[in-house]
C-alpha cells in the first residue's frame, strides 16, 4: 500500500491474518476463524536475528496499548505472562524464518503448550514493513478489524506477545489471548 506523507509517497505494508478465536478446552474444541484471511504474497527469507531490546519494546508497546483500550471501554486490563509471550515470540520466529506461513497455523498447539489451563483462547497476528512505529500500525489496524477487536475486547484475562524481525526489515506480531480457568 502506498501511504502520502508530508514529505512524498513512503512504500508501507501492512498485513493482517484475521483474528482467531475459540472456546478452548485442552483436547476438546476446534479453533474457528472470525474473518476470512488477508494475506500478500511475500517471499520467505531464512535467517531472523535474536530478540533484541527493540523486540521487547515493540512488545512492550503493544500489550500497553491493549490494555489502554479496554480501560478506555471499561474491560479489566489483561496480565502479561512470560510463558504465553514465549510461545507468541516462537510463531513470529517461525513466520519471519519463513517456516510456517503467515498465518493461525498451529494455533491449537501454541495453545496447548503453554502450562496454563484455559477456557478460552484468541490470537492476533500481524506484519509489517516500512513503519516507523510497526507496533502501533498493527494495533491500529486490529482495532479497525472486527475479528480482531473480538479478541481485544474478549472475555480473557491474560496475554502473551511476540515480535520477530527477518533480514527484510518485516516485523512479525504475534499476541495471544487466554481466559485461564483458574
Amino acid at each position: 500500500m502506498l501511504r502520502q506523507t508530508a514529505f512524498g509517497i513512503a512504500l508501507s505494508t501492512l498485513v493482517l491474518a484475521s483474528g482467531m478465536s475459540s472456546a478452548y478446552i485442552r483436547g476438546q474444541t476446534l479453533p474457528k476463524k472470525s474473518d476470512q484471511k488477508q494475506v500478500l504474497s511475500m517471499s520467505s527469507p531464512r535467517l531472523t536475528p535474536p530478540v533484541t531490546a527493540k523486540s521487547t519494546d515493540l512488545e512492550r508497546s503493544v500489550f500497553d496499548q491493549i490494555n489502554r483500550y479496554r480501560a478506555s471501554k471499561g474491560l479489566p486490563k489483561l496480565v502479561l505472562n512470560a510463558k504465553i509471550s514465549r510461545q507468541a515470540r516462537l510463531h513470529s520466529l517461525s513466520m519471519a524464518n519463513g517456516k510456517v506461513p503467515f498465518s493461525h497455523q498451529g494455533f491449537r498447539r501454541r495453545v496447548g503448550a503453554i502450562p496454563i489451563r484455559c477456557r478460552s483462547a484468541g490470537e492476533n497476528l500481524a506484519f509489517n514493513l516500512g513503519y516507523s512505529d510497526p507496533a502501533e500500525e498493527a494495533v491500529t489496524g486490529w482495532l479497525h478489524s472486527s475479528g480482531h477487536l473480538a479478541n481485544i475486547k474478549g472475555n480473557y484475562n491474560m496475554t502473551g506477545i511476540g515480535v520477530a524481525t527477518n533480514s527484510q526489515g518485516k516485523v512479525y506480531l504475534t499476541q495471544i489471548f487466554l481466559r485461564s480457568t483458574r
